[in-house]
């Protein structure tokens, strides 16, 4: 049986392309969720006024990826101690959020928060927000894929590609097989 997570972590191409990889993840989709606006536009939510974040939703074998390991990539590929901002990419579109689906995602998610908080994992607090998941409304169909697609593209070149490649040699035992 599958599950759900939409989860934020900076530019969506950068979480796409990771997540895409991982053993167990079924299906991501790049898209915009906890704004005031109903069905944003990718150049709406950059102005960073639509309350929207750019996030993955992920359809996820929890047989196979437990919630908890999900969450362990999430905060391990990307900064969560850094409010609204990740690199260069700045403004409330791209904070690190959870939006959870149901009780005991919300309950993991803050046991995860805690634990990284006092094991001291990041040299800052984490600022990840835990919401509840209200709505997700798909990118535009040429954000899907992204990566795949446009691996020469500057941004993918010098952000997504060094992002993936870390995340493939720290996590090689949670790859998918081809």
């Amino acid at each position: 049986m599958s599950a759900l997570a939409t989860l934020g972590n900076g530019c969506f191409w950068c979480t796409e392309a990771v997540l895409e990889q991982v053993k167990g993840v079924e299906r991501v989709v790049p898209g915009y969720s906890g704004g005031h606006v109903p069905d944003p536009s990718y150049e709406a939510v950059c102005t960073g006024t639509t309350g929207h974040a750019e996030v993955a939703q992920v359809t996820f074998d929890p047989a196979v990826l437990p919630y908890r390991d999900l969450l362990g990539i999430f905060f391990a590929t990307h900064d969560p101690t850094t409010k609204d901002r990740q690199g260069n990419d700045v403004g409330p579109q791209y904070r690190s959020v959870i939006f959870w689906h149901d009780e005991a995602q919300r309950r993991e998610a803050e046991a995860l928060i805690a634990e990284l908080e006092r094991e001291r994992v990041f040299p800052a607090p984490v600022v990840t927000e835990l919401a509840p998941f209200e709505r997700f409304w798909p990118a535009e169909r040429y954000h899907h894929e992204y990566f795949r697609r446009n691996p020469r593209q500057p941004y993918c070149a010098f952000v997504v590609a060094p992002k993936v490649a870390k995340f493939r040699r720290q996590f090689a035992d949670r790859l998918r097989t081809p």
